[in-house]
């Protein structure tokens, strides 16, 4: 494995990169940030970035994408499939929140990658739900990045939820506001969670 992340790392270096190590080794959970997402090029350096760093990402994904033709490469490429449909008649559909929680029980070395803009364009407001997983399954947050201004990339920084959502996504939103995207007119924080 170590030849896969020493190539990693050396295929960043001879773009110009530079890798950020914040990543703590004993670090076996937690959720993971992926930002700023305004370009395709940012899911490249992401993903050498933290295979330099050992860190072994996971996604979910619809479970009907884990079936042939799709599953082998899904798999591959870290998915975990969800199915929210209720296990019995008559039961509420589960929350991703709750489905994505429960995963961290049943998965021991679980890194969760999510993208909390959920689109390349500019959003203002980010989904949540990642900080709502974090507190409920008591791991932390990874705050992963790509800083294309300085050409940095890959863990920057650990968060571990208080229940103060408002202190702890103004703590994530202070971290964000200072990297610089591919494309800066498409990407913002969270204009709910900024200091004054």
């Amino acid at each position: 494995m170590l030849v896969f992340e020493k190539a990693a790392e050396q295929s960043l270096r001879m773009m110009g990169w530079e890798i950020d190590n914040h990543w703590p080794l004993d670090l076996d959970q937690c959720v993971m940030i992926a930002a700023p997402h305004t370009s395709n090029w940012d899911a490249l350096y992401a993903r050498l970035a933290l295979k330099a760093l050992g860190v072994n990402v996971r996604l979910t994904i619809k479970d009907s994408y884990m079936k042939f033709p799709f599953g082998p490469f899904v798999r591959a490429m870290g998915g975990i499939g969800i199915d929210r449909r209720p296990k019995e008649a008559g039961q509420e559909r589960l929350s991703m929140v709750q489905v994505m929680t429960d995963l961290f029980k049943t998965h021991p070395k679980l890194v969760m990658l999510v993208t909390p803009e959920a689109t390349r364009a500019k959003q203002e407001k980010w989904k949540t739900g990642f900080y709502h997983v974090a507190l409920n399954a008591n791991v932390p947050i990874a705050l992963a990045y790509m800083d294309y201004k300085n050409k940095k990339t890959g863990v920057g920084k650990i968060v571990y939820p208080t229940g103060d959502m408002e202190k702890d996504m103004k703590e994530i939103m202070d971290f964000y506001a200072n990297i610089h995207a591919k494309f800066p007119e498409n990407f913002s924080v969270d204009q709910r969670f900024i200091s004054n």
